[in-house]
């Protein structure tokens, strides 16, 4: 039985304990607020810092928008900063987009930034078009008004670029999606009416149909995912480039680490798709990069090559440099280098002649299983194995080398078709030809010049003569 007093005791104990209670609120309450003493006020000082002095975009092309850049801004100091408002300098008429720790409003207000803290700023380029042919610069800064402090900006640059676009109008082959997953949207290509002063942005398939597509020096094409240039039906294309201005194959995002990324585009596309297989492409002084695969041919149904292709860079590819199926291709002083894949893939026979070429793969983005070139005469379908004969495959002063230390070349023939593999004057990494390093002047940085005492001297391209 409980007594008064202890009922008494037990109250007072109640009370004591609420109004401790009450007053650790009161406190945490207090201190979680900050008194406007509290916060930095000092007109000459700029509390605010940057994780860099400029925001700069790379070649953004008008009204395609761009990837988002960020920076980082810190309050070093001891007090906390009210950020009045973070804006562009330019107002409303800015080509630029801010958002601010998920606030995307154009006008971001009233941000407080305590001592030691830090927040996102994320930035987008959006440029209109004009009536210029080349680059032209547009500058805006972020301003940063922070109350009772100086004023603090942080300059933003782009190179803006007008472009002759490709969109696709119609889908081929409703219901069937490509090897990238999508529908066939094309576009169809005016040959005659092609415009060499200013760059294309291709999207879906560009589509070169019964004519013959002429690029020139200079001439440059911007890919957009997963994006195709196809020749298609008796169609045929010529590149001709020259050393100073090489035509340029590569993909439309180019800041930052997508300078070299590979995957960002498709692929050239030679023939495909029974009976609309394409007359004698001839591609001289190109760069081709950055794609799924460079170039895919595909079989040759008539009495001549498919391919002519010379003094050529092929590089950073997701699958393979050169995709062959069966085709017939002349190929001389070619670079192909940074495949996850193979530089040079042959999957089901053929004829192919390779003079001077260089294929040095140092793929690094993950391991690499397979080797550089691949030659095969089979392919397997649902009824089995089908040979095809591999007429000829040679290659004369040539380097295969690499990173892959079970060697760079693969030879996988059957009995049943032929299989004409020709290896002279050449070094190959693998433990059945003449495999010495042949000393390449500098692989991280992608030069494949040779060094003065390389025992290659003479062979592949790029060499010192």
């Amino acid at each position: 039985m409980t007594t008064s007093s202890e009922t008494k005791r037990g109250l007072t104990a109640l009370v004591v304990w609420a109004a401790m209670l009450l007053s650790v609120v009161v406190l945490m309450l207090a201190s979680g607020c900050s008194k406007e003493s509290d916060y930095l006020h000092d007109a000459e000082a700029q509390p605010l810092t940057f994780s860099s002095d400029t925001v700069m975009f790379d070649t953004v092309f008008v009204a395609m928008g761009t990837t988002t850049h960020h920076f980082m801004v810190y309050n070093r100091g001891s007090k906390p900063v009210k950020i009045a408002s973070v804006t562009m300098q330019q107002g409303a008429a800015s080509r630029f987009r801010l958002n601010v720790d998920g606030d995307s409003s154009r006008v971001v207000r009233n941000v407080t930034l305590a001592a030691g803290d830090s927040l996102f700023v994320f930035i987008q380029a959006l440029i209109d078009p004009t009536d210029e042919a080349s680059p032209f610069l547009v500058t805006d800064a972020v301003v940063f008004d922070v109350e009772g402090c100086a004023t603090q900006q942080l300059l933003v640059t782009a190179y803006g670029r007008n472009a002759v676009y490709h969109l696709p109008t119609d889908t081929l082959m409703k219901g069937t999606l490509d090897r990238y997953g999508n529908p066939y949207a094309y576009s169809i290509i005016d040959c005659d009416n092609w415009d060499h002063t200013l760059p294309h942005v291709i999207v879906g398939y560009a589509v070169v149909y019964d004519d013959t597509l002429h690029l020139k020096a200079g001439d440059e094409l911007y890919f957009a995912n997963d994006a195709v240039l196809w020749v298609f039906n008796e169609a045929s294309l010529r590149v001709s480039g020259n050393e100073e201005h090489p035509v340029l194959f590569t993909s439309v995002r180019h800041d930052g680490w997508y300078g070299t990324l590979p995957g960002q585009w498709g692929h050239i596309w030679l023939g495909g798709i029974s009976g609309g297989t394409c007359r004698p492409c001839v591609i001289s002084h190109a760069v081709i990069e950055n794609a799924y695969y460079g170039i895919i041919a595909d079989s040759n149904a008539y009495g001549y090559p498919t391919l002519y292709i010379d003094h050529c860079e092929i590089c950073h590819h997701k699958v393979a440099g050169l995709q062959l199926d069966d085709a017939w291709v002349v190929g001389s002083r070619l670079l192909l280098y940074d495949c996850g894949g193979a530089t040079i893939y042959v999957p089901f026979g053929g004829r192919y002649t390779f003079d001077h070429i260089t294929s040095a793969n140092y793929w690094r983005l993950d391991h690499r299983t397979t080797p550089s070139v691949i030659l095969r005469n089979w392919y397997e379908s649902v009824d089995g194995v089908v040979p095809r004969n591999l007429v000829e495959a040679t290659f004369t002063n040539s380097i295969i080398y690499g990173n892959r230390s079970e060697g760079e070349l693969l030879l996988d023939g059957i009995d049943g078709a032929r299989f004409e593999v020709n290896m002279a004057n050449s070094v190959v990494r693998g433990k059945l030809w003449y495999d010495v390093d042949p000393r390449f002047v500098d692989i991280e940085a992608n030069d494949y010049h040779l060094s003065d005492d390389s025992p290659a001297q003479g062979l592949g391209y790029y060499a010192e003569e």
